[in-house]
Protein backbone atom coordinates (compact mmCIF):
# COMPACT_ATOMS: atom_id res chain seq x y z
CA UNK A 1 0.00 0.00 0.00
CA UNK A 2 1.68 2.89 -1.06
CA UNK A 3 1.67 6.37 1.32
CA UNK A 4 0.48 9.69 -0.01
CA UNK A 5 3.69 12.14 0.55
CA UNK A 6 3.13 15.60 2.47
CA UNK A 7 2.06 17.89 -0.44
CA UNK A 8 3.36 20.96 1.74
CA UNK A 9 6.98 22.03 0.86
CA UNK A 10 6.97 24.85 3.65
CA UNK A 11 9.52 24.07 6.45
CA UNK A 12 7.47 22.01 9.31
CA UNK A 13 7.24 23.55 13.15
CA UNK A 14 9.41 22.21 15.55
CA UNK A 15 8.00 19.90 18.19
CA UNK A 16 7.61 21.97 21.21
CA UNK A 17 5.04 20.94 24.06
CA UNK A 18 2.40 23.00 25.70
CA UNK A 19 5.11 23.76 28.30
CA UNK A 20 7.64 24.66 26.28
CA UNK A 21 9.75 21.71 26.06
CA UNK A 22 12.01 20.71 23.08
CA UNK A 23 10.96 16.78 21.39
CA UNK A 24 14.10 16.35 19.95
CA UNK A 25 13.88 12.13 20.82
CA UNK A 26 11.90 9.81 19.35
CA UNK A 27 12.02 6.38 20.80
CA UNK A 28 9.89 3.96 18.38
CA UNK A 29 9.05 0.12 19.75
CA UNK A 30 9.04 -1.74 16.09
CA UNK A 31 7.23 -4.92 17.84
CA UNK A 32 5.44 -5.57 21.25
CA UNK A 33 6.88 -9.16 21.02
CA UNK A 34 10.13 -10.14 22.75
CA UNK A 35 11.68 -13.17 23.28
CA UNK A 36 12.00 -13.54 26.96
CA UNK A 37 9.54 -12.86 29.74
CA UNK A 38 11.57 -10.57 32.45
CA UNK A 39 9.35 -10.38 35.58
CA UNK A 40 9.05 -6.48 36.31
CA UNK A 41 8.28 -6.39 32.48
CA UNK A 42 5.87 -8.62 31.19
CA UNK A 43 3.51 -11.25 32.13
CA UNK A 44 4.44 -14.89 31.95
CA UNK A 45 1.71 -15.61 29.18
CA UNK A 46 1.30 -12.16 27.09
CA UNK A 47 -1.33 -11.41 24.07
CA UNK A 48 0.72 -9.87 21.56
CA UNK A 49 -1.36 -8.01 18.35
CA UNK A 50 -2.09 -9.43 15.04
CA UNK A 51 0.30 -8.84 12.72
CA UNK A 52 -2.74 -6.34 10.69
CA UNK A 53 -2.38 -4.51 13.66
CA UNK A 54 1.57 -3.82 13.08
CA UNK A 55 2.88 -0.98 11.19
CA UNK A 56 4.84 -2.06 8.45
CA UNK A 57 8.36 -0.84 8.40
CA UNK A 58 7.70 1.02 5.58
CA UNK A 59 4.77 2.80 7.70
CA UNK A 60 7.64 3.31 10.52
CA UNK A 61 10.03 4.99 8.14
CA UNK A 62 7.98 7.22 7.20
CA UNK A 63 6.95 8.56 10.27
CA UNK A 64 10.24 8.34 11.52
CA UNK A 65 11.30 10.81 8.40
CA UNK A 66 8.16 13.54 9.40
CA UNK A 67 10.09 13.50 12.83
CA UNK A 68 12.73 14.02 11.66
CA UNK A 69 11.76 17.12 9.40
CA UNK A 70 9.95 18.28 12.62
CA UNK A 71 13.09 18.42 14.60
CA UNK A 72 14.15 14.89 16.22
CA UNK A 73 17.64 14.73 16.11
CA UNK A 74 17.76 11.32 17.86
CA UNK A 75 15.68 7.89 17.51
CA UNK A 76 16.07 4.99 19.63
CA UNK A 77 14.87 1.43 18.35
CA UNK A 78 13.11 -0.41 21.30
CA UNK A 79 10.48 -3.34 21.60
CA UNK A 80 9.64 -5.73 22.88
CA UNK A 81 12.66 -7.36 21.78
CA UNK A 82 13.74 -5.40 18.31
CA UNK A 83 15.65 -8.09 16.90
CA UNK A 84 12.99 -10.57 16.68
CA UNK A 85 11.14 -8.11 14.08
CA UNK A 86 11.35 -9.86 10.39
CA UNK A 87 13.68 -7.47 8.44
CA UNK A 88 14.84 -4.96 11.53
CA UNK A 89 18.08 -4.56 9.29
CA UNK A 90 15.99 -3.33 6.49
CA UNK A 91 14.50 -0.57 8.96
CA UNK A 92 17.85 0.38 10.43
CA UNK A 93 19.44 1.55 7.06
CA UNK A 94 16.29 3.43 5.84
CA UNK A 95 16.35 5.47 9.07
CA UNK A 96 20.01 5.31 9.12
CA UNK A 97 19.79 7.51 5.78
CA UNK A 98 19.51 10.43 7.89
CA UNK A 99 22.03 10.49 9.39
CA UNK A 100 24.19 13.35 9.05
CA UNK A 101 20.84 15.23 7.50
CA UNK A 102 18.89 16.39 10.28
CA UNK A 103 19.41 12.86 12.60
CA UNK A 104 22.08 12.80 14.77
CA UNK A 105 22.14 9.90 16.00
CA UNK A 106 20.52 6.19 15.48
CA UNK A 107 20.47 4.11 18.54
CA UNK A 108 18.62 0.34 19.86
CA UNK A 109 17.72 -1.10 23.05
CA UNK A 110 18.02 -5.21 23.20
CA UNK A 111 18.22 -7.47 25.44
CA UNK A 112 21.06 -8.89 22.90
CA UNK A 113 20.23 -12.17 22.09
CA UNK A 114 20.42 -11.79 18.95
CA UNK A 115 22.79 -9.28 18.61
CA UNK A 116 25.41 -11.30 17.46
CA UNK A 117 23.51 -11.70 14.35
CA UNK A 118 22.68 -8.49 13.48
CA UNK A 119 25.69 -6.66 15.13
CA UNK A 120 27.56 -5.94 12.02
CA UNK A 121 24.83 -5.45 10.07
CA UNK A 122 23.64 -2.65 12.74
CA UNK A 123 27.20 -1.21 12.71
CA UNK A 124 26.88 -0.94 8.88
CA UNK A 125 23.96 0.81 8.82
CA UNK A 126 25.23 3.87 11.00
CA UNK A 127 24.30 2.63 14.59
CA UNK A 128 27.22 3.31 16.98
CA UNK A 129 26.21 2.12 20.54
CA UNK A 130 23.40 0.35 21.79
CA UNK A 131 21.87 -0.37 25.48
CA UNK A 132 21.97 -4.06 26.21
CA UNK A 133 19.33 -4.56 29.49
CA UNK A 134 21.11 -7.42 31.82
CA UNK A 135 19.49 -7.57 35.35
CA UNK A 136 22.01 -10.28 36.47
CA UNK A 137 25.50 -12.24 35.20
CA UNK A 138 24.41 -15.78 36.77
CA UNK A 139 22.75 -18.52 34.68
CA UNK A 140 20.38 -19.47 36.87
CA UNK A 141 19.41 -16.21 38.20
CA UNK A 142 19.05 -14.72 34.49
CA UNK A 143 17.08 -17.68 33.65
CA UNK A 144 14.78 -17.12 36.61
CA UNK A 145 14.45 -13.11 35.96
CA UNK A 146 13.84 -13.88 31.63
CA UNK A 147 11.47 -16.91 33.02
CA UNK A 148 14.19 -19.20 30.55
CA UNK A 149 16.36 -16.82 29.14
CA UNK A 150 20.32 -18.31 28.30
CA UNK A 151 23.19 -15.99 29.69
CA UNK A 152 25.25 -17.50 26.91
CA UNK A 153 23.52 -15.86 24.24
CA UNK A 154 23.73 -12.60 25.79
CA UNK A 155 27.39 -12.99 26.27
CA UNK A 156 27.91 -13.81 22.75
CA UNK A 157 26.12 -10.58 21.58
CA UNK A 158 27.99 -8.72 23.31
CA UNK A 159 31.29 -10.10 21.97
CA UNK A 160 29.78 -9.22 18.41
CA UNK A 161 28.85 -6.21 19.30
CA UNK A 162 32.29 -5.25 20.82
CA UNK A 163 34.52 -6.76 17.12
CA UNK A 164 31.43 -4.74 15.75
CA UNK A 165 32.90 -1.53 16.83
CA UNK A 166 29.83 -0.54 18.54
CA UNK A 167 29.89 0.95 22.47
CA UNK A 168 28.24 -0.82 24.30
CA UNK A 169 25.92 0.48 27.84
CA UNK A 170 24.06 -2.12 30.25
CA UNK A 171 20.95 -1.40 31.49
CA UNK A 172 20.60 -2.76 34.90
CA UNK A 173 16.98 -2.92 36.76
CA UNK A 174 17.83 -3.02 40.16
CA UNK A 175 15.78 -5.27 42.03
CA UNK A 176 15.65 -6.24 46.02
CA UNK A 177 16.50 -9.38 46.97
CA UNK A 178 17.11 -10.32 43.31
CA UNK A 179 20.27 -9.02 42.46
CA UNK A 180 21.28 -6.10 44.90
CA UNK A 181 24.08 -8.07 45.48
CA UNK A 182 25.06 -8.46 41.99
CA UNK A 183 25.30 -4.32 41.24
CA UNK A 184 28.69 -3.69 42.35
CA UNK A 185 30.35 -6.72 40.74
CA UNK A 186 28.32 -5.59 37.65
CA UNK A 187 29.71 -2.22 38.16
CA UNK A 188 33.12 -3.85 38.41
CA UNK A 189 32.73 -6.00 35.80
CA UNK A 190 31.35 -3.04 32.93
CA UNK A 191 34.81 -1.58 33.86
CA UNK A 192 36.26 -4.61 33.12
CA UNK A 193 34.75 -5.14 29.29
CA UNK A 194 34.66 -1.59 28.71
CA UNK A 195 30.99 -0.63 28.94
CA UNK A 196 29.03 1.73 31.16
CA UNK A 197 26.23 0.83 33.44
CA UNK A 198 22.79 2.84 34.18
CA UNK A 199 20.90 1.16 37.17
CA UNK A 200 17.36 1.23 36.95
CA UNK A 201 14.62 1.88 39.63
CA UNK A 202 11.23 -0.71 38.45
CA UNK A 203 8.27 1.05 37.30
CA UNK A 204 4.93 0.39 37.57
CA UNK A 205 3.83 -0.10 34.38
CA UNK A 206 1.14 -3.37 33.30
CA UNK A 207 -0.06 -6.26 35.69
CA UNK A 208 3.00 -8.36 35.66
CA UNK A 209 1.51 -11.33 37.59
CA UNK A 210 3.72 -10.13 40.76
CA UNK A 211 4.26 -7.40 43.46
CA UNK A 212 6.55 -4.47 42.90
CA UNK A 213 6.97 -3.50 45.85
CA UNK A 214 8.43 -6.20 47.13
CA UNK A 215 11.42 -5.75 44.83
CA UNK A 216 11.31 -2.23 44.69
CA UNK A 217 15.05 -0.68 45.45
CA UNK A 218 15.73 2.99 45.54
CA UNK A 219 18.90 4.01 43.78
CA UNK A 220 19.35 6.37 46.93
CA UNK A 221 20.19 3.23 48.81
CA UNK A 222 22.22 1.89 46.32
CA UNK A 223 24.76 4.75 45.59
CA UNK A 224 25.38 5.12 48.92
CA UNK A 225 26.72 1.70 49.53
CA UNK A 226 28.76 1.99 46.08
CA UNK A 227 30.26 5.53 47.08
CA UNK A 228 31.36 3.97 50.01
CA UNK A 229 33.80 1.81 48.01
CA UNK A 230 34.40 4.01 44.69
CA UNK A 231 33.55 7.47 45.41
CA UNK A 232 31.25 8.85 42.49
CA UNK A 233 31.63 12.36 40.90
CA UNK A 234 28.37 13.75 38.36
CA UNK A 235 29.48 14.66 35.64
CA UNK A 236 27.73 16.66 32.46
CA UNK A 237 27.63 13.54 29.75
CA UNK A 238 24.44 12.85 28.51
CA UNK A 239 22.80 10.53 25.85
CA UNK A 240 19.84 12.05 25.40
CA UNK A 241 17.67 9.87 27.77
CA UNK A 242 16.87 10.68 31.57
CA UNK A 243 20.00 9.18 32.46
CA UNK A 244 22.43 10.74 35.14
CA UNK A 245 26.20 9.93 35.19
CA UNK A 246 28.59 9.75 37.73
CA UNK A 247 32.26 9.47 36.91
CA UNK A 248 33.67 6.11 39.57
CA UNK A 249 36.90 6.84 41.19
CA UNK A 250 39.01 4.56 39.99
CA UNK A 251 37.12 3.05 36.96
CA UNK A 252 36.53 4.14 33.65
CA UNK A 253 33.72 2.74 33.19
CA UNK A 254 30.39 5.69 34.03
CA UNK A 255 27.75 4.86 36.06
CA UNK A 256 24.27 6.14 35.49
CA UNK A 257 20.88 6.57 36.82
CA UNK A 258 17.14 6.42 35.95
CA UNK A 259 15.38 7.47 39.16
CA UNK A 260 11.62 7.72 37.91
CA UNK A 261 10.51 7.11 41.92
CA UNK A 262 13.44 8.82 43.61
CA UNK A 263 14.18 11.84 41.48
CA UNK A 264 12.18 12.75 39.09
CA UNK A 265 13.23 14.00 35.69
CA UNK A 266 10.23 15.07 33.73
CA UNK A 267 10.79 18.69 33.93
CA UNK A 268 13.15 18.72 30.94
CA UNK A 269 12.11 15.67 29.63
CA UNK A 270 12.47 15.68 25.35
CA UNK A 271 11.13 12.06 24.57
CA UNK A 272 8.44 11.13 23.05
CA UNK A 273 7.47 7.14 21.96
CA UNK A 274 5.88 5.74 19.09
CA UNK A 275 4.44 1.68 19.50
CA UNK A 276 4.51 -0.62 16.56
CA UNK A 277 0.79 -0.13 16.20
CA UNK A 278 1.80 3.39 16.01
CA UNK A 279 0.17 4.84 19.07
CA UNK A 280 2.05 8.08 19.96
CA UNK A 281 2.73 8.26 23.91
CA UNK A 282 3.96 11.69 25.08
CA UNK A 283 4.67 10.11 28.43
CA UNK A 284 5.77 6.84 29.85
CA UNK A 285 3.78 6.86 32.61
CA UNK A 286 0.06 8.22 31.07
CA UNK A 287 -2.40 6.22 29.12
CA UNK A 288 -2.89 9.19 27.22
CA UNK A 289 -1.64 8.77 23.29
CA UNK A 290 -2.77 9.74 20.13
CA UNK A 291 -3.10 6.84 17.23
CA UNK A 292 -1.71 7.46 14.09
CA UNK A 293 -2.12 4.39 12.09
CA UNK A 294 -5.40 4.97 10.50
CA UNK A 295 -4.90 8.62 9.68
CA UNK A 296 -1.33 7.39 7.84
CA UNK A 297 -3.34 4.25 5.98
CA UNK A 298 -6.10 6.63 5.10
CA UNK A 299 -4.84 10.20 4.02
CA UNK A 300 -0.61 10.04 3.96
CA UNK A 301 1.52 11.96 6.09
CA UNK A 302 -0.35 15.40 5.59
CA UNK A 303 -3.29 13.89 7.36
CA UNK A 304 -0.22 13.27 10.05
CA UNK A 305 0.69 16.53 10.80
CA UNK A 306 -2.20 18.19 12.77
CA UNK A 307 -1.92 14.78 15.41
CA UNK A 308 1.35 15.73 15.97
CA UNK A 309 0.54 18.88 17.05
CA UNK A 310 -2.60 17.45 19.12
CA UNK A 311 -0.15 14.94 20.53
CA UNK A 312 2.36 17.71 21.57
CA UNK A 313 -0.51 19.32 23.50
CA UNK A 314 -1.39 16.30 25.36
CA UNK A 315 2.35 16.35 26.79
CA UNK A 316 1.53 16.32 30.92
CA UNK A 317 3.94 18.28 33.16
CA UNK A 318 4.97 14.79 34.75
CA UNK A 319 3.99 10.89 35.11
CA UNK A 320 2.80 10.07 38.83
CA UNK A 321 5.04 6.78 39.19
CA UNK A 322 3.84 5.52 43.00
CA UNK A 323 4.64 2.15 44.71
CA UNK A 324 3.36 1.04 47.57
CA UNK A 325 1.41 -2.03 48.92
CA UNK A 326 -2.14 -0.95 46.56
CA UNK A 327 -1.12 1.22 44.76
CA UNK A 328 -1.93 0.44 41.16
CA UNK A 329 0.19 0.23 38.02
CA UNK A 330 0.38 3.68 36.73
CA UNK A 331 -0.47 2.11 33.33
CA UNK A 332 -2.75 -1.04 32.02
CA UNK A 333 -0.10 -1.42 29.19
CA UNK A 334 3.09 -3.65 29.70
CA UNK A 335 6.61 -1.79 29.36
CA UNK A 336 7.28 -3.87 26.51
CA UNK A 337 4.05 -2.43 24.49
CA UNK A 338 6.30 1.82 24.54
CA UNK A 339 10.05 0.19 24.66
CA UNK A 340 10.75 1.76 28.95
Amino acid sequence: MAIAAPSSQSQPSPLVDGLGRRISYLRISVTDRCDLRCRYCMAERMQFLPKNQVLTLEEIALLADLFIARGVTKIRLTGGEPLVRRDIGDLVRRIGRHLGQGLDELTLTTNATRLDVHAQELFDAGVRRVNVSLDSRDPDRFADVTRGGRLDQVFAGLDAARAAGLAVKINMVALKGINDDEILPMLRWCDSQGFDLSLIETMPLGDTGEDRTDHYLPLTQVVDGIAAQHPLTPIAHRTGGPSRYHAVAGMRARLGLITPLTRNFCADCNRIRMTCEGKIFMCLGHEDHVDFKAALREGGLDAVQPLVDRALRLKPAAHDFRIGANAPAATRRHMSVTGG
